[in-house]
């Protein structure tokens, strides 16, 4: 690859020139047109590189009944358009004269309009509602993940890879050799890697990559997630961004970090300020304490999510917000200036991308629209407050369960605003009947406390 090719695809300005002399040089056979369904699971189909010039016209064509949450049977012709700038080479498909690529893709109607069920749309609508306001949305995202000993034909064990704890070097971490190839793969792909470690709980591991604008850092988190599990394998591993796989010890988080920009300038900033905050950024974190049981089942949107979001294992639970304290559902990281955020921390890495930043944007732009005034700040550990402390200061619960989270969304109106009709409606029927099917079911618990004595 050129020098001047290399740049371009670090700077995420690729155009079709550029991507054909890669796929010249790196002997690109084959393209992947990647998309997520309705909970972010990414989907693909694989054609050959010969087609390119169909594929970046949009012409290819799938069948959108067979997507959960897309399109009915009658209506399931919709077609895939590629985002340039999300071309990579896969640097695990690499060999002698082969190497194969992909694309991430957003999904139209057959006569070319963005298809209302595809996720990666929903957040392209909050980008540009966001922009008319005259703002720009940066995300960073924290993924957390467990690495989990797998069986000879792949499936995954209840065995943890290694019991080391958090900042552990090795021998006690024995993902550091993944981590680093994950690492490596991910930079050969264009990102740009922060920091590695093992996590607090055993198995448990995080790779940080920089904060980009929202819909970059969904395709990133989409990607990330995709490339950790496919490394994980080769080392005969499994790799879950399941929130709480297991029982004591502490779940996986999606820290959301979020800022917005007008001009050029950080709007969360304001040098003035005694928490050098702006008034934007507090109408922002009004917003996200306003609306954050309406949108928690988009964020944490697993039966087993609520497992995590208990007290005593570092998630919060509690909606308050803080300048520094970790036990607030909001904090607001020491860095200000242009790194000024307000980081959310009750979502999980379960959560589809696109929807979750979408709902959190949306949440803080109409805290800004209306005028929101946030409440004052909790310095204290909520975590060893007793239930009259929280009551005094009067911080209340996120939901508990799955099925109250749903509950909550439907009365609310920030999701219907947000994911649109069509999402909105798949989503919730989604998430009913997954409760549903979790309610009527008969857990090992129950055997163990009730079948000997009953």
């Amino acid at each position: 690859m050129s020098q001047a090719t290399a740049s371009k695809v670090t700077e995420g300005t690729l155009t079709l020139e550029n991507i054909k002399e890669i796929i010249s040089e790196k002997s690109v056979e084959l393209l992947h047109l990647q998309f997520v369904d309705i909970e972010g699971i990414l989907k693909h189909v694989t054609v050959t590189a010969e087609q390119l010039e169909d594929v970046v016209e949009g012409k290819m064509m799938f069948d959108g009944s067979s997507i959960k949450g897309f399109s009915p049977i009658n209506k399931s012709d919709l077609y895939l358009q590629p985002d340039l700038n999300t071309f990579a080479v896969l640097p695990w498909t690499v060999e002698e004269g082969y190497a194969e690529a992909r694309f991430l893709c957003s999904v139209a109607n057959p006569d070319g309009t963005l298809f209302e069920g595809d996720t990666r749309n929903v957040l392209k609508n909050v980008v540009e509602k966001v922009a008319d306001k005259g703002y720009t949305i940066s995300v960073g995202p924290e993924l957390e993940f467990f690495l989990f000993e797998a069986d000879e034909k792949g499936t995954p064990t209840a065995v943890l890879h290694d019991n080391a704890g958090y900042f552990e070097p090795s021998p006690k971490d024995l993902g550091e050799r993944v981590r680093l190839e994950i690492y490596r793969a991910l930079k050969a792909m264009g990102f740009t890697i922060e920091a590695s470690h093992h996590e607090v709980a055993e198995g448990q591991h995080e790779i940080n990559f920089k904060y980009a604008s929202a819909l970059e850092a969904a395709d990133k988190s989409t990607t990330y997630k995709w490339v950790v599990k496919t490394i994980a394998k080769k080392f005969g591993l499994h790799a879950t961004f399941m929130p709480k796989p297991v029982f004591g010890i502490n779940g996986s988080g999606m820290h959301v970090n979020m800022s917005f920009f007008k001009d050029g300038e950080n709007a969360f900033y304001d040098a003035n300020d005694k928490a050098q905050l702006s008034q934007t950024a507090y109408q922002f974190i009004a917003g996200l304490m306003e609306n954050i049981k309406s949108f928690t089942a988009i964020t944490n949107p697993l039966v087993n999510s609520y497992k995590r979001l208990v007290p005593g294992y570092e998630a919060p639970c509690y909606i308050a917000w803080s300048a520094s304290n970790r036990s607030a559902l909001i904090r607001i990281p020491a860095k200000r200036g242009v790194a000024t955020r307000v980081e959310l921390r009750c979502p999980d890495p379960s959560a589809n991308p696109y929807l979750a930043f979408a709902v959190i944007a949306a949440a803080g732009l109409k805290g800004i629209e209306q005028g929101l005034e946030a409440p004052a700040p909790v310095d204290a550990d909520i975590f060893h407050m007793s239930e009259a402390e929280r009551k005094a200061y009067g911080i209340e619960n996120l939901p508990g369960s799955l099925e109250a989270s749903v509950e909550a969304l439907q009365e609310g109106t920030i999701g219907r605003e947000t994911l649109g009709e069509h999402v909105y409606g798949e989503y919730v029927a989604l998430k009913k009947a997954e409760w549903d099917s979790y309610r009527t079911a008969v857990h090992t618990w129950e055997l163990v406390n009730y079948q000997a004595k009953f």
